[in-house]
């Protein structure tokens, strides 16, 4: 066994000899810090008795990316019960969305409302 420069028996280097319990096995690993996931918030469109069922099913294609089949589903939803979910987003993207629908719904002349619930 080499003389290390302390004088003691040991690899020389400063590292302790294997066995030593100052000696730790094993890969040294970062922790990363978990980084929670920002909240989602659904975009709400209302009824309403004025706006035409095409027009939603259009807002739905146009501003929300749906299929012709589901934004017929989700309009009829909103015709029977009130309301419906056209999307979930974060708060930015959600808040975007709602002035988007009543921009268009204003542009058009029609009363058709939407706003943000978080999920």
């Amino acid at each position: 066994m080499a003389q290390r420069p302390d004088g003691r028996a040991g690899p020389a280097g400063g590292a302790p000899p294997p066995g030593d319990p100052r000696r730790e096995g094993g890969v040294a690993t970062a922790t990363r810090k978990q980084v929670a996931r920002p909240p989602k918030y659904k975009v709400i469109l209302y009824n309403d008795d004025y706006t035409p069922m095409e027009f939603v099913v259009a807002i739905l294609e146009k501003l929300f990316g749906k299929g012709p089949s589901e934004a017929t589903a989700i309009m009829l939803a909103i015709h029977k019960t009130g309301l419906g979910v056209a999307g979930v987003y974060v708060l930015e993207v959600a808040e975007t969305k709602v002035s988007q629908v009543h921009a268009a719904a204003e542009a058009r002349g029609y009363p058709l409302r939407a706003g943000t619930e978080k999920e």
